[in-house]
C-alpha cells in the first residue's frame, strides 16, 4: 500500500458530530411503529426538495442513546445490524443496536500505551472495509489500523516521508479501495504546538489499495 498527501480533494467526508449531546439517528414512521418511540431532537430542514428521495419526509431525529464524552464517526455494520461509534475521550468504542441498547464494543480504542494521558485518546472516525474488518483512525497511537478478529489491531499506515501521522481523524473509502484520510492535530495534547508533532502540516492522505 502506499501513502499519498493530496492537497486538494474531490470528494467530501461524511461528520458526525454529536459532542456532549446524545446519540440521535433518523427514524421514519415504520421504524418507529415498531417499538417505543423515542424522544425527539431538533428538527430537519430541507434545502432541497431530492431530500425526500433519501429522507422520508416523516422521519424525526430521535435520541437513541445519552451519556457520553463525546461521541463521533458513526458506522454501520450491515452484516451484524448494529451501530458502532467512538467516544474519543473515554478511548472506547460503543455498540448500538436496536431493542438492546448500548454496550462497549473495543476498549481501548485508539490509545493502547500505558502511560496514562489526557486529551484526545481515543479512536475518532471508523469505517467497514470491503471484508467488513473495522478500520479506525486512532488519535492516541497516531494511526490508521484494522482490528481483527483475535482483538489485535493491524498497522494500515502510521507514517509519512518517515514521519509520524498528527493524528488520524475521519477517513473515507473510493470505490476502488483507496482510503483516503484526515490527519489534523487534534489527538495531540498541545495541537499544533505540542513537542511530539513531527510533520509541519496537517494534510489529507490517500492510502491505496
Amino acid at each position: 500500500m502506499r501513502t499519498q498527501r493530496s492537497r486538494v480533494a474531490s470528494w467530501a467526508l461524511a461528520v458526525f458530530v454529536a459532542g456532549s449531546l446524545p446519540l440521535a439517528s433518523i427514524v421514519g414512521r415504520d421504524a418507529r411503529a415498531q417499538e417505543k418511540e423515542a424522544p425527539t431532537v431538533g428538527t430537519i430542514e430541507r434545502l432541497d426538495p431530492r431530500l425526500d428521495q433519501i429522507v422520508s419526509r416523516d422521519a424525526r431525529v430521535e435520541r437513541i442513546a445519552e451519556g457520553f464524552d463525546w461521541s463521533e464517526g458513526p458506522v454501520w455494520d450491515r452484516r451484524g445490524g448494529f451501530l458502532l461509534f467512538s467516544d474519543v475521550p473515554r478511548n472506547t468504542v460503543f455498540k448500538w443496536q436496536q431493542g438492546k441498547g448500548v454496550n462497549v464494543f473495543l476498549k481501548p480504542s485508539g490509545y493502547t500505551g500505558t502511560t496514562p494521558r489526557g486529551g484526545e485518546p481515543g479512536s475518532n472516525g471508523l469505517l467497514m472495509d470491503s471484508q467488513g474488518r473495522l478500520i479506525l483512525c486512532q488519535h492516541g497511537d497516531r494511526r490508521v489500523a484494522r482490528l481483527e478478529a483475535g482483538g489485535t489491531f493491524t498497522t494500515l499506515a502510521d507514517r509519512y516521508n518517515g514521519k509520524r501521522f498528527n493524528s488520524p481523524n475521519d477517513g473515507v473509502f473510493k470505490s476502488n479501495g483507496d482510503l483516503y484520510f484526515t490527519d489534523p492535530p487534534y489527538g495531540l495534547i498541545g495541537l499544533n504546538a505540542d513537542p511530539a508533532k513531527e510533520l509541519d502540516f496537517n494534510g489529507v492522505y490517500r492510502l491505496s489499495a
